[in-house]
């Protein structure tokens, strides 16, 4: 990978050179180096905040009961899973419910291997790790916290504005990738 950017930066910089706009590339890459770096904070305190957010709620106790919520959905849709799997899934689910993909991943990772353990290493992914991937990149987002910081961070003049569309969105993209798995997997 190192190669290709490598590649491409000395082909941007060999065309810049030859059509002479050395000094307008030079200073694009630096305005684009500072717009990220500014953009990149501005995530960063989003993600602070949810992640403080999630930690809150798991000391007083309302993520138990978010997990509690949607136990009965993880128990129809992992019925042979073992427990531990189940409880990363409903941890990796609370994550998602929240918008917060990147919050969501270690739990997903947990729950994974515990599905590959139950799975005995073999080397087809199993319904249920089928089932989570299925979920978990078609998650159901109530709060599209990292859209929201994005939109934020870019001017959006209503950041919050696509929380509707998105709900209808990814409750339409859930349900579809439920639906193809289980039809799939009775194949």
């Amino acid at each position: 990978m190192n190669y290709i950017w490598s590649g491409m930066i000395i082909i941007s910089l060999i065309c810049a050179a030859a059509n002479g706009c050395l000094d307008e590339t030079a200073a694009a890459a630096l305005d684009g180096a500072n717009a990220s770096v500014t953009f990149l904070i501005s995530l960063a305190g989003a993600m602070c905040f949810w992640n403080g957010f999630l930690k809150i709620a798991e000391n007083s106790g309302a993520s138990g009961a978010v997990r509690r919520l949607l136990m009965p959905a993880v128990q129809l849709l992992f019925r042979d899973a073992p427990e531990k799997a189940k409880e990363y899934i409903t941890m990796n689910m609370s994550a998602n419910l929240l918008g917060m993909g990147n919050a969501a991943t270690p739990m997903g990772i947990k729950a994974m291997n515990e599905l590959d353990k139950a799975n005995g290493g073999a080397l087809h992914a199993s319904k249920n790790m089928c089932m989570l991937v299925a979920i978990n990149t078609a998650s159901i987002q109530l709060v599209p916290s990292t859209i929201m910081a994005i939109r934020q961070a870019a001017g959006a003049a209503e950041p919050a504005s696509v929380v509707l569309p998105i709900l209808i969105a990814s409750f339409g993209g859930c349900a579809a990738a439920v639906t193809a798995v289980k039809i799939f997997i009775r194949r």
